[in-house]
């Protein structure tokens, strides 16, 4: 029994799929990162207007923020494979292609995009009150009050959202994947599955959930360093 995993083992798991393994683990990575940066560097200030927006806030705005909550809702509502096939003409147009690694970052970092922007402005508001008196007392405009005040001290919140952004899409490229997006996903779904190679499949799972592993671990160290509460 042994002998036989042995050699179905060997076989399946050539040099040359090892290889292409091993890209395939850099295209996520590729893919996830940057889709979590699209998300964070749009999501940010969408959640902070968000936040501001709200009753009894700086740029307090009742129909502003019902518009902002709606689209955030809206956008967080959509089931990402859905989003996937919405998304293609937008995709081509951006990219010149839907398949790809580079053409899964727009509908990945799209998706991601209000739920990041939810982070945020969750984030802002456990924000004590206290402080946001005494940072008005002082006189601070709307602008200083959100970069000297309200991002530094939810900064330890903010990095374990962005965390959690990222495993997430880690999770989402496996889906895109599926259809041509490549990365582990496509390797899994492409030589696992339709070659029928299982331990091809299986080895794609497992450094999937070790890249999440450690992107929670460092995620976490990171912000428990910034945090000096």
């Amino acid at each position: 029994m042994w002998t036989n995993f042995i050699a179905d083992f060997s076989k399946q798991l050539t040099p040359e799929v090892w290889a292409l393994i091993g890209s395939s683990t850099l295209e996520t990575v590729y893919m996830s990162f940057f889709a979590t940066l699209f998300a964070v560097v749009l999501g940010l200030p969408l959640g902070v207007y968000n936040y501001l927006t709200k009753p009894n806030q700086a740029l307090a705005n009742t129909k502003v923020n019902r518009f902002l909550e709606w689209v955030i809702n809206i956008g967080r509502s959509i089931p990402f494979i859905i989003l996937l096939f919405n998304l293609m003409p937008v995709t081509r147009f951006l990219v010149g292609t839907t398949l790809g690694t580079t053409a899964s970052i727009i509908p990945l970092g799209v998706c991601a995009l209000p739920f990041f922007a939810r982070l945020t402005s969750n984030a802002l508001g456990d924000i004590p009150s206290g402080l946001t008196e005494t940072a008005k007392a002082m006189g601070t405009t709307v602008w200083q009050l959100v970069t000297k005040f309200y991002l530094p001290e939810a900064l330890p919140i903010l990095i374990k959202a962005t965390t959690l952004t990222l495993v997430t899409l880690i999770g989402y490229s496996a889906m895109a994947g599926a259809v041509g997006g490549g990365g582990l996903g496509n390797t899994a779904i492409s030589y696992g599955l339709h070659r029928n190679m299982p331990y091809v499949l299986w080895i794609s799972t497992i450094i999937i959930v070790v890249i999440v592993m450690l992107c929670e671990k460092y995620g976490n160290k990171l912000a428990d360093h910034f945090d000096h509460r």
